[in-house]
């Protein structure tokens, strides 16, 4: 813990310590593995054994490859809220601590992070537990009373989720290679963090109260055990769908970075696009799932760069008639490699068209009007806006107003005026602040007045 700083050490150690005194019996509850509820009171510690064991096999399970996802910890919650439901505060922390202490850490520091992440467990359902037996709950659970079990189930998981969001938003924020970064200094946080958190807890929370009344049933542990079933087929479909959506992202950025890497002029170009194309969407009322493709026809709309001869792309001079038309080529590039990528939907469109003018005098095949596809029309605008705003070779940024203004002057001729209203409307609400594309180190922007809309094809406009 030597890298850890002063003020993290002492939260670990805090939370450390509130975790240990969570193991402790309270006075006048049953002691740790006693379940008042069952016929013989000195059957005392089956209970826990196999619920920790459940957890950390669960746990280890959901870590593994077969169903690894993109957020491994805290899996089966449903095993610990069971736990919570059926046991005294004390025997349910303990169910918690051979999962949250034997599992592996991926980050360093590893022994900082297991014990806080044990804390956190521990702590958070001793709280469940006691919220849960201080209202009532044993006796609903006992008499399969469905209201009564559900109204303090609900308040047990709010306490669960309640303690884990104010553990997890207290971290101190770290030296490099410390504790994860936390969110002390901003309430506002901590409100996002527990309101998140809380729509999956209370779905784990359901499993767990129904695992609580199987096991009270006559079908006894065995029906139980059966309610995690569909919890792990959840859980694995979730896992491939965050695999899937995680390759895609791979493969976009890889063909982003080796356009960046052509064409270092235009490096940050692809993402600003994809961000104003997103804001254009959003404003149309457009469904998340055409505001992400959208987005992804803004990351791509330039691979065809790739295509493209890198002298012609870094090249300070005017383009010769050859040369333009060699450039000109790049849409239908960028079609070829993207066309055969399914998951990207009306983005190839994007690719091949956005240079396309409403009055039919863009490229490559002159369409106008409704002729090109809506996601196109986005882009165009969205592409024009950035190559404006952003410092190249050859032309000094334009200030956003001065842009929009420009826009504005060109639509119904060059761009759709519904994409251009949408877009001065996003960023007059929103704003726009990304990071200025700067020219090539050694090189100098030229002086003078900025290039038109009109200008070169491509990225040079």
């Amino acid at each position: 813990m030597e890298a850890l700083p002063a003020r993290a050490r002492v939260y670990l150690v805090c939370v450390t310590l509130l975790g240990l005194l969570c193991l402790l019996p309270l006075p006048g509850l049953p002691r740790p593995g006693v379940l008042s509820s069952l016929p013989d009171p000195r059957f005392p510690w089956w209970p826990v054994v196999l619920l920790a064991a459940l957890y950390a096999g669960c746990e280890r399970l959901a870590r593994s490859r077969l169903v690894a996802g993109p957020h491994p910890g805290g899996t089966f919650h449903p095993v610990l809220l069971a736990g919570a439901f059926l046991l005294p505060p004390t025997a349910a922390a303990l169910v918690a601590l051979p999962g949250a202490l034997l599992l592996p850490v991926e980050h360093r520091p590893r022994l900082a992070r297991r014990l806080l992440r044990t804390g956190q467990l521990v702590v958070a359902v001793w709280a469940a537990s006691l919220v849960h037996l201080k209202t009532g709950g044993r006796d609903a659970v006992a008499h399969c009373d469905m209201p009564g079990a559900l109204a303090t189930a609900g308040a047990a998981v709010l306490a669960f989720c309640l303690v884990l969001t104010l553990l997890d938003g207290g971290v101190p924020a770290p030296a490099p290679g410390g504790l994860p970064r936390g969110r002390a200094a901003a309430p506002a946080a901590w409100s996002r963090l527990f309101l998140g958190s809380l729509a999956p807890l209370t779905v784990h929370g359901l499993a767990g109260l129904m695992m609580a009344l199987l096991w009270r049933s006559p079908y006894g542990p065995v029906a139980a055990l059966l309610v995690l079933l569909p919890m792990g087929v959840s859980w694995w479909a979730f896992a491939q769908y965050h695999r899937e959506r995680a390759a895609h992202q791979a493969t976009i950025r890889a063909l982003v970075q080796a356009v960046d890497i052509k064409d270092g002029y235009t490096r940050g170009h692809s993402e600003r696009v994809g961000r104003a194309s997103m804001l254009i969407a959003r404003e149309l009322g457009m469904d998340d799932d055409r505001v992400e493709t959208l987005r992804f026809a803004g990351i791509l709309h330039d691979v065809g760069k790739l295509g493209v001869p890198t002298r012609l792309l870094t090249k300070n001079g005017p383009l010769t008639p050859e040369e333009r038309r060699v450039i000109e080529l790049h849409p239908e590039y960028g079609h070829e490699m993207v066309r055969g990528i399914s998951f990207l939907g009306e983005a190839r469109a994007a690719v091949l068209h956005h240079h396309e003018r409403i009055d039919g005098t863009g490229y490559p095949y002159g369409l106008t009007g409704g002729q090109i596809p809506e996601s196109a029309r986005v882009v165009a605008v969205a592409d024009a806006f950035d190559a404006m705003t952003s410092t190249r070779s050859y032309s000094r940024a334009r200030p956003v107003p001065v842009a929009l203004e420009e826009l504005q002057r060109c639509a119904g001729t060059h761009f759709d005026p519904r994409m251009v209203r949408a877009l001065v409307r996003a960023i007059g609400r929103t704003g726009w602040h990304p990071a200025v594309t700067a020219d090539e180190p050694g090189q100098r922007a030229v002086p003078g007045p900025a290039a038109p809309v009109t200008g070169r094809p491509g990225a040079r406009r």
